[in-house]
């Protein structure tokens, strides 16, 4: 099977340069600017679990000339649209599409261009970011990547799917439950982008603060809130442990868009913050504490054009 990846950043280049060590075939899709840097550097990831330095097959959308059995969506939420156009020459009609996208808007995104039976539903867990050399960072040990038809059956092409991922040195599994694991990433996801970006701070110093752990939880219930009425209701276990997560004292942790934030650079806050408070005015729902991060992140987005 031959894999198109779709963008070379931060979650795209470290599942991409696992799969090439373990002999996959895989191309990545980029703009001329990264394929230069590629070409020149190499793919390069930086982890505890050991670093990675490879030479990558790239291509740029002007120049694709075949379908791929797999393509993979790694591009930021922003930039799916263009992604969409880029990537469309690589799409044939036995092609499996698996979004790596936050939020769900990309969903209907990708079934309106491609058709809906195109589509996989994906989850991927772990922290990475691209460094001022273009390198791939990642914090942490864990790295799962979870995919399982939206309707949580079985199929032939999900079995081929998961053989093509398996044994790359990351977790992989077949979910039945797909739409909730990626739902729930949202959750988590949204709530932790809400606190840290709002607060302008890690998890530990909000949680620290006076009354910080009441607005932590305050935004947890509001985000649930919204799922429970309008998506797929996210699993108590899940809930417990995200609560934990998202409360504790000590913790280092921050979502990507606050990183990106900190950095200057461009942010996913209509894709993981608005479309949430959007389907909560929708439902009628009133999220005082989500409107209040959407209008603060909406500041930061006007101050970087």
């Amino acid at each position: 099977m031959r894999i198109l990846i779709v963008g070379a950043g931060a979650t795209g280049g470290i599942i991409g340069a696992h799969l090439i060590n373990a002999g996959r075939d895989v191309t990545f899709l980029v703009r001329e600017q990264r394929a230069a840097q590629l070409a020149r550097d190499g793919l390069q990831v930086l982890s505890a679990n050991g670093n990675i330095e490879l030479a990558p097959q790239t291509v740029i959308a002007s120049s694709i000339q075949s379908s791929y059995d797999i393509v993979l969506l790694a591009v930021k939420a922003y930039a799916v649209e263009g992604a969409l156009e880029d990537m469309a020459p690589a799409v044939g009609p036995e092609t499996v599409i698996l979004p790596l996208l936050n939020g769900m808007l990309h969903v209907d995104l990708i079934a309106d261009r491609f058709g809906k039976d195109r589509l996989l539903g994906c989850a991927c867990k772990v922290a990475t970011s691209l460094d001022e050399k273009g390198r791939i960072v990642q914090q942490g040990a864990f790295f799962d990547l979870a995919y399982g038809e939206l309707n949580g059956s079985s199929s032939a092409r999900l079995d081929r799917v998961d053989a093509f991922f398996r044994d790359a040195q990351f977790t992989t599994r077949i979910s039945p439950r797909i739409l909730r694991d990626m739902w729930e990433k949202w959750v988590l996801l949204s709530s932790m982008g809400s606190i840290n970006c709002l607060m302008r701070g890690s998890i530990g110093e909000v949680a620290a603060a006076k009354g910080g752990i009441e607005f932590a939880n305050t935004v947890i219930d509001e985000v649930v809130s919204v799922v429970k009425a309008t998506g797929v209701a996210p699993s108590d276990e899940f809930l417990v442990e995200a609560r934990r997560l998202l409360t504790l004292r000590d913790s280092q942790q921050t979502s990507s868009m606050y990183r990106d934030l900190v950095a200057g650079r461009p942010i996913e806050a209509d894709q993981i913050v608005g479309d949430m408070l959007t389907r909560a005015t929708r439902a009628g729902i009133k999220t005082p504490c989500l409107a209040m991060a959407y209008a603060n992140l909406q500041v930061y987005q006007s101050q970087q054009l």
